[in-house]
C-alpha cells in the first residue's frame, strides 16, 4: 500500500512540475516571438532608410513606426512604405 502511495504522489509532483513549466514557457515564446519580430523590423527599417536615402524614400523612425516594425516584423515596414507612398 505503500508503495501505492509513493507511486501517486510521484505522478502528482510530475504533472505538477508540467504544469508549472508550461505555464513559464508559454510566455517566454511569445516574448522570444516579439523579440525576434522586433530586432528583424528594426533592421529592416534601418536597411530601408539606409538604401532608399538614394531613392528618396525614407520612413521616419519614431515611436509609432518602429511599434509597427516591431510587432509586425517585415510586413509592418512594407506597411509602412504603403502608408508612406498612399499618403504623400
Amino acid at each position: 500500500m505503500e508503495n501505492l502511495t509513493v507511486l501517486i504522489s510521484y505522478a502528482f509532483g510530475l504533472l505538477l512540475l508540467y504544469l508549472i513549466a508550461r505555464l513559464f514557457f508559454v510566455p517566454l515564446r511569445i516574448l522570444m516571438r516579439l523579440l525576434y519580430n522586433g530586432i528583424i523590423g528594426g533592421l529592416l527599417l534601418w536597411l530601408v532608410n539606409l538604401v532608399g536615402s538614394f531613392f528618396g524614400v525614407t520612413i521616419p523612425i519614431n515611436p509609432i513606426t518602429a511599434l509597427a516594425a516591431g510587432f509586425l516584423g517585415v510586413p509592418g515596414v512594407v506597411l509602412l512604405l504603403l502608408l508612406r507612398n498612399l499618403l504623400l
